[in-house]
């Protein structure tokens, strides 16, 4: 805030304080100056002293660091180049923050620069990677020193080509907040700087990802976390009653501190979200991360292992292929298929993905209690087709008393699903999702988790997959569009939770159970992952598993 400012151009033409109504920041008061004694307040002015490039503001509703930002950004634009001077964009996530934003700035334009400036309202031509463009409504103030400060009214999708400052306001409620914030990181090669500002907007939003990610020293964002208790205690209502020309008391305070949190009624977590800035579960959520982490085992009790591919993987010849899923189950799931209970009756549920999202199959072991445990998850990613089937087959063929299976045939998981129903039987369930089957299907997988009757992995990625379960439209799913990232940097889609439901809906079903169990690895052909059930070969090993499918006459 000491950089010394570029000359002022008497000659431009608008008074900010005749600007329209809609451009909010001309109502503060002409006299306002922002770099007097108390007027900033104490976390204003530690946000103001930050100069990181990458700065997070967590903060409660109305704090009053939009005002801040405007300021410094007015100031850093009419400095001259020497000085640190640079173009700001701003991109809110409604037209009206936009106007609120550029009118903050019109108005210390002339307070702190001694400029007068019009406010510009134009077309922002939004160039596309696809050779395309969107027409987006913008306003702008433009500074002596050649510099400008653009507000957006939404996000452009070229926002790697801006250069300068960006400002990302109210982060959490941005459309594709993820990919703004990836896109911004570009600014960086060339002396940009990233401001994020943001209410929170549920525990698994990207804005809530990132500042744990930088809490956490993963990404090198600087956090400022700004509760309404703490801008109350720097003074907020003070300025509230010198922006109504009334007289401070703290009684006053206490009843309209009283009155902001008494107006949420029972929305205790809409409350702590909006003013204390602590991220609440997803409006709508099936679950609570309390009831999902009482039904976890102790950490690293339940076995879930994850196998990903490259892209070039699915190009490599056919044998290299199978020899590389074979190597991959016998070191990763071997030892943990032969130490499953044979006297405990399994089931499985598998939610398939072939790119994006992931395939997940989960396994419950039905106890004597009659609770559900998962004794494996197993989590596929950008694994092509034929080795999907390769490794259920492999889980399947090694289960003791597989007692049910039920697998999603929606889209690319029906090859997967038809495969495995012809190889096993009535054992496979083929589930096409439906609105039917969540309205039916879910709550007593909802249930589960209210008596504690399932286990799960105690798996940050298990449990915010649950989290993910929301009600939608009356009944429980995962939303369409609804994505956050794993603890592996890929995008999810509540894979383990609907592969958990499913497995849930398998052990619900009836089935018949024939006296056989799998084979040991004694009496099973030695490297065998064939389509055929006999190997590669015409030699009849009966004794491979599973052996009560081949009764059945369904091989």
């Amino acid at each position: 805030m000491t950089a010394a400012l570029a000359p002022a151009d008497p000659i431009l033409p608008r008074d900010p304080a005749d600007l329209p109504e809609t451009f909010l920041g001309s109502a503060l008061p002409d006299d306002l100056d922002p770099l007097a004694d108390g007027i900033l307040m104490a976390h204003q002015r530690a946000w103001l002293e930050d100069d990181s490039d990458l700065k997070i503001a967590e903060k409660g509703r109305r704090t009053g660091i939009t005002f801040a930002e405007a300021l410094d950004d007015t100031i850093t634009a009419a400095s001259a180049r020497s000085a640190g001077g640079s173009n700001v964009f701003y991109i809110g996530d409604t037209k009206d923050k936009g106007r609120e934003f550029i009118g903050y700035v019109a108005h210390f334009a002339k307070t702190v620069a001694g400029e007068l400036h019009q406010v510009e309202e134009f077309i922002f031509k939004d160039e596309r990677e696809d050779g395309t463009s969107k027409d987006i409504t913008a306003f702008r103030v433009t500074f002596a020193s050649g510099f400008r400060v653009e507000a957006l009214s939404s996000n452009p999708a070229n926002i790697r080509g801006l250069q300068g400052i960006v400002v990302i306001d109210e982060a959490a409620f941005h459309k594709n907040v993820r990919e703004v914030i990836d896109a911004v990181n570009a600014l960086l090669i060339w002396g940009g700087k990233v401001r994020v500002i943001s209410t929170h907007n549920g525990h698994l939003n990207p804005f809530n990802e990132l500042v744990q990610e930088a809490r956490a020293g993963k990404v090198p964002f600087t956090v400022h976390h700004i509760p309404f208790a703490a801008a109350v205690e720097n003074g907020l209502y003070r300025r509230v009653c010198l922006m109504k020309g009334k007289d401070w008391s703290q009684a006053d305070q206490d009843a309209w501190e009283a009155t902001i949190r008494g107006s949420y009624g029972t929305r205790t977590a809409a409350m702590r979200q909006e003013l204390d800035a602590i991220a609440a579960e997803a409006e709508g959520a099936a679950l609570t991360r309390v009831q999902i982490e009482a039904c976890m085992a102790r950490p690293g009790e339940i076995p879930f292992h994850r196998w990903t591919c490259g892209d070039d993987f699915k190009n490599q010849p056919e044998e290299a292929r199978k020899a590389a899923s074979t190597a991959w189950c016998r070191e990763n799931l071997d030892p943990v298929l032969d130490r499953l209970d044979g006297a405990r009756q399994h089931f499985l549920g598998e939610d398939f993905a072939r790119s994006g999202d992931a395939t997940d199959i989960v396994i419950f072991e039905l106890g004597a209690d009659l609770v559900r445990r998962a004794v494996l998850v197993v989590e596929l990613r950008n694994v092509p087709f034929d080795q999907q089937r390769e490794v259920l087959f492999w889980v399947c063929d090694r289960l003791p008393r597989f007692a049910k299976g039920a697998l999603d045939k929606t889209g690319n998981g029906a090859y997967l699903a038809e495969v495995a129903a012809q190889r096993y039987g009535e054992t496979i369930v083929e589930v096409a999702f439906s609105r039917e089957w969540y309205a039916r299907e879910m709550p007593p997988y909802l249930e589960a988790f209210g008596d504690r009757t399932v286990m799960l992995p105690r798996h940050d990625d298990i449990l915010q997959d649950h989290q993910a379960l929301q009600w939608v439209n009356g009944i429980v799913r995962v939303p369409e569009d609804f994505r956050f990232k794993g603890s592996d940097g890929f995008d999810r889609h509540g894979d383990s939770a609907i592969a958990g439901a499913l497995a849930w809906f398998a052990s619900r079903q009836e089935f018949g159970e024939y006296g056989y169990r799998a084979a040991s690895d004694r009496q099973r052909a030695p490297g065998r992952m064939s389509d055929s059930p006999w190997g590669d070969d015409d030699t009849h090993d009966q004794w491979r598993g599973p052996l009560g499918a081949r009764i059945r006459g369904a091989i």
